[in-house]
Order: C-alpha cells, then sequence, then structure tokens
C-alpha cells in the first residue's frame, strides 16, 4: 500500500508560511491567471546509475520484503504469479495512465525479466488495474493514496469483501487475481508512483522497508520509481528455482547461488544487517509526516523518532530519516537548530550507497531555509546540487519546488530576465508534479512568500 505521499505534501509546509496578502510579486496566487502554462512535461523512464550493496544485505532484505507484512504480521508463504502475468485499466482511467502503464512494464520486462504485458481486449486479467474517485477510495481507506489486495477483480468486489477472509495476503500461496485502486484524479506525478510501486508488490513482495535507502519499497518515499534494486528483487522473487508456496527456509537456501548469478557485484562483505524497525518508531513517523496534527505534535513526533532510532543502534536510513524529520519540523521555528539538523542527516545519506535523492530532499529544506533568511546565494547552490539528482531520480514536483526557490533567489539579487526564464521552465515539471494549474499556483506562491521575506531581511 501506498500511503498518501507526506513528502510530496509536506516537504515544503514545516519551513513555509501560508502565502499572504503581503506577497507582491506578479506571479502570487492571486497574480498567476496571467502566466501561459506550457505543455506538461514528463519523463521516458528507464534504469538509473546503482552502486550495488552486498548480497548478505540483499538476502536479508529480500527475506524480510517476502515473509513479513507492512502490519508487523508474519507471512508463511512466498506467494507469485506462475506463468505469464497480464496487466488491464479500468474505470475512469487517467488520460496519461495507459502511456505510464506502458513504460513500466517495459522496465519490468527489460529488468527484472518479467513475462508481462496488457491483457487482450475484454479479457480477465492477473492485474487489475482500476482508477476511481479519491474521495470514494477515502471513505473505505483513508489513509492510503493506494492500494493492492488479492483475490478481487473490482472495486466492487473489493467493497463486497473487504471484512471477510478473502483478501488476507497471509492465506495466499499462488496469485491468480490481484486489483489495485488508485485515485483517477490523482496528479500525474503520483499516479505514476502508485503504478510503480502497487504493480511491483502486486507481482512481487508486500513489505516495506524503512531501513532501505534505494528501494520503492520504502514507506518514506524517497524513491517514486522502481529502482535497479527492486528489479533485482523481483527477479529473484520469479527465479525458476522457486515456486508459490515455499516457506522462508525453503527459500533461503537458494538465495546465495540466486545472488551470485543475479547480481555478481554484490559479492564481497558488507557491514551489520539492519533488524526491521519496531511498529512504535513507525506510529511516529506516521504521526510526523501524515495529514493531521499540529507542527508542535509534528516535532514531538519528530523527537520519538530520532530517540527510538538512537535507542536502537541505528546509523543507517532510519536514523537519517528521522533527523530529517526534525530538521523539517525545526524548519520555521527555529531554523538555525535545523540547518544543524538536517547536516546530520545528510552525513550520513552521504554514508549510505544509492541515497542521492535524499540528500536532494535535504538540500531542498536548506534552500529553502536559505531564501527565507536572506542567503540568496546559498540557496542557489543548493539549487544547483539537487536539480540535476532530482531530475534523474524523476520526481518532478522536487524538480518544479527546486526550480522555483533558485529562481526567487535569482530575483532577490537582481538576476530578474534569468529567473523568470526558469520560472516557466518549471511550469511544465510543476504540471505534472502537482497536477491542476491551481495547485502550481498555490506553490508558486507559497515559494514567493519566502522570498519576499528574505528580500526584506
Amino acid at each position: 500500500m501506498r500511503h498518501i505521499p507526506m513528502l510530496a505534501l509536506c516537504v515544503l509546509t514545516a519551513c513555509m508560511p501560508a502565502p499572504t496578502a503581503q506577497v507582491s510579486k506578479s506571479y502570487s496566487e492571486d497574480n498567476t491567471s496571467s502566466i501561459a502554462f506550457g505543455a506538461m512535461q514528463d519523463f521516458g523512464g528507464g534504469p538509473r546509475p546503482y552502486k550495488s550493496r552486498p548480497n548478505a544485505e540483499i538476502a536479508r532484505d529480500f527475506l524480510d520484503l517476502e515473509f513479513r507484512m507492512e502490519s508487523g504480521r508474519a507471512n508463511p508463504n512466498l506467494s507469485r504469479f506462475e506463468g505469464p502475468i497480464s496487466v488491464k485499466l479500468q474505470g475512469a482511467v487517467p488520460a496519461t495512465a495507459p502511456a505510464e502503464m506502458g513504460r513500466v512494464l517495459n522496465r519490468l520486462r527489460n529488468e527484472a525479466g518479467l513475462e508481462v504485458s496488457f491483457a487482450a481486449p475484454g479479457a480477465s486479467a492477473s492485474v487489475t488495474i482500476e482508477f476511481l474517485p479519491r474521495t470514494e477510495m477515502r471513505r473505505v481507506v483513508p489513509m492510503a493514496a493506494c492500494f493492492t489486495v488479492p483475490r478481487v477483480q473490482s472495486w466492487a468486489e473489493y467493497q463486497a469483501e473487504r471484512r471477510g477472509p478473502k483478501l488476507d495476503w497471509t492465506t495466499v500461496t499462488r496469485r491468480d487475481h490481484v486489483s489495485i485502486f488508485i485515485p483517477s484524479d490523482a496528479a500525474p506525478q503520483e499516479l505514476r508512483d502508485c503504478l510503480n510501486e502497487e504493480t511491483a508488490q502486486s507481482m512481487g513482495p508486500l513489505n516495506d522497508l524503512y531501513r532501505l535507502p534505494d528501494s520503492i519499497f520504502n514507506d518514506d518515499n524517497f524513491n517514486s520509481v522502481l529502482t535497479n534494486f527492486d528489479m533485482l528483487i523481483l527477479r529473484l522473487h520469479y527465479a525458476p528455482e522457486l515456486r508459490s508456496g515455499m516457506n522462508e527456509a525453503e527459500v533461503a537456501k537458494y538465495l546465495p547461488a540466486l545472488l551470485d548469478r543475479f547480481n555478481p557485484a554484490g559479492a564481497y562483505a558488507g557491514k551489520h544487517i539492519g533488524d526491521i524497525a519496531p511498529r512504535v518508531w513507525i506510529a511516529q513517523v506516521e504521526a510526523a509526516f501524515g495529514p493531521r496534527g499540529t507542527a508542535n505534535q509534528r516535532l514531538s513526533a519528530a523527537n520519538q523518532m530520532v530517540s527510538i532510532a538512537m535507542a536502537q543502534g541505528w546509523r543507517d536510513n532510519r536514523l537519517a530519516f528521522s533527523l530529517y524529520a526534525k530538521g523539517r519540523s525545526l524548519a520555521t521555528s527555529q531554523p538555525a537548530t535545523a540547518v544543524q539538523v538536517l547536516r546530520q542527516a545528510a552525513q550520513i545519506y552521504r554514508s549510505l550507497p544509492n541515497a542521492q535523492v535524499h540528500l536532494a530532499h535535504v538540500d531542498m529544506q536548506l534552500a529553502a531555509i536559505a531564501l527565507t533568511s536572506g542567503q540568496n546565494a546559498t540557496a542557489i547552490a543548493f539549487a544547483d546540487r539537487a536539480i540535476p539528482v532530482v531530475q534523474a531520480a524523476e520526481n518532478a514536483s522536487l524538480l518544479a519546488t527546486l526550480m522555483l526557490i533558485k529562481a526567487e533567489a535569482l530575483e532577490n539579487t537582481g538576476e530578474v530576465a534569468q529567473a523568470r526564464a526558469l520560472r516557466l521552465d518549471s511550469l511544465g515539471w510543476a504540471r505534472y508534479g502537482f497536477g491542476s494549474d491551481q495547485q502550481v499556483r498555490a506553490r508558486m506562491a507559497e515559494i514567493a512568500s519566502l522570498g519576499a521575506r528574505g528580500a526584506r531581511g
């Protein structure tokens, strides 16, 4: 299940005041009706650079992804489709969905070696992806951006069965039919992210692990499209040596040889293999980033995240994420302290393989704080460092945000023409990342308020 995109919704709100009437820029929310919004940008998709981790770590990750559930329950069996996998789209299918799904299927074929394709018109499918209004979905599953369930082929069938045992993944030993439910009114990027994560989980592992820096199977939502690690996990999941119904011990004995074959670059000794995050820490993550709660409650939850991470002895992605949450929560009230904490998070992320996009999120927060405090050159430097990383990671909402922050900083330093050009360039990415023109204008006004504060400061 992909949760409501915490980072996409909240990435700036901790360090940005709400737009006010004092924002006098000509592109504030009240004055953007004259802007000509160009064509929406999107990404071509494809593999990204990847530094392999030790195979012993990946074997432990694979077993924890396969034989544990997000709820903390054990999953007794490996389950998968046996034979070719077909996919169909139904319901109020958004205009961008067929092309986005086609990209996912191409990558699954080419990078994970799966025998997967669109179902023939009118035929049933292994994986049914149904689109319906967000309000209808949230009445049933309030915290889910999108989700996957077994043994049904429609929303109506899901509603009829949702309180019964049929939808219990832990009783599935072989997959025949799986359904994915996605909001039909999602922004194009959110739709793409859901297609990536839920398709992977409908066909592969069901768990998410916060310790993974290089995977979409992680509820921190930093990675928004399938990574090379994810493709390796799916290739393992469908290895011919494995079969549906195997238990953890049966699967484990095959993993060393499979990883030697599929990932020879990982044949070296690694560090300590992390355990699974306790539910109490995960509850604090949800409180720190979820849609409910006051600023003080979010900060309190972030402090608890850090305390639990330190008590657990973590020095991995989870400690960095805890520090990121704390720094983000302090950005408005204590910006100098926030910068210190965010730098601690960045130091850990730099020590992890494949955590470049995590560093880019930290840089965005630091850029926003620098812009608010009038440190325009610093804001530009952070944005310049993050922009190419974010573009490679295919995160349009973060890319547009960074471009808009840089544009504000340029304008504050007198580079008005360059700022205007960059702002216009950002709009195509903003439309892909945020959806409607109204939402794009709101984000522009939000960032303009930061630039106005920095200019006054």
